[in-house]
């Protein structure tokens, strides 16, 4: 399964050591933001994307791109939708954490302390040091009180930096703007696995 992650930290309670931003983060209920993505690759260069997600506990999440693509979970089930090719995949919450184990740390912020070491860095920035082979290590940075950047290389050896460019904890979000409503006609695939 082809899926842009983005890789959303919901985390457990934080040291003593670690900046205001890291607290206020991890209490938060729900954040939105618009974002910016950049990937770094030797292979296909210099990409930029933006769009806007929202996330709440309870494993969920929505990432809207500008252009359209959509991923979205709802606690259950990860949907991608496409409307440029106008198909879409839905797989169990379960395997797409198993496929990629950063999203479980977003979905299961219990996951943090027995995948990641966390330390700060000084003034805003914080590194998460993996526990576990496969898992990158994160660097992360706070602005305002509230989290601002992550960084991270991917397994393929790409660079990647999201920049929240505008987050907020919001009133609740209600459980309906975390399930995707596809189009009549869109055609459904299933991954291998």
């Amino acid at each position: 399964m082809r899926l842009p992650i983005l890789i959303w930290l919901a985390v457990s309670p934080c040291f003593a050591s670690m900046p205001g931003w890291w607290t206020t983060f991890t209490r938060m209920p729900s954040l939105e933001s618009r974002f910016r993505q950049e990937s770094d690759s030797l292979v296909f260069g210099k990409l930029a994307r933006q769009g806007r997600l929202a996330l709440a506990r309870g494993g969920r999440l929505r990432v809207t791109y500008e252009g359209g693509l959509t991923v979205t979970c709802d606690g259950r089930h990860l949907v991608q939708y496409d409307p440029d090719t106008r198909t879409a995949q839905r797989v169990e919450l379960a395997r797409a954490v198993r496929d990629f184990p950063l999203l479980g740390i977003l979905l299961d912020p219990a996951r943090l302390d027995r995948l990641y070491k966390a330390e700060s860095l000084g003034g805003e920035a914080v590194k998460l040091s993996p526990r576990e082979p496969g898992l990158p290590e994160l660097n992360l940075t706070g602005r305002k009180g509230l989290l601002h950047s992550l960084a991270w290389t991917d397994p393929s050896g790409a660079r990647q930096t999201l920049e929240l460019l505008d987050p907020k904890s919001p009133a609740p979000l209600a459980p309906d703007a975390f399930k995707l409503q596809v189009p009549a006609g869109t055609r459904w695939s299933t991954p291998n696995g």
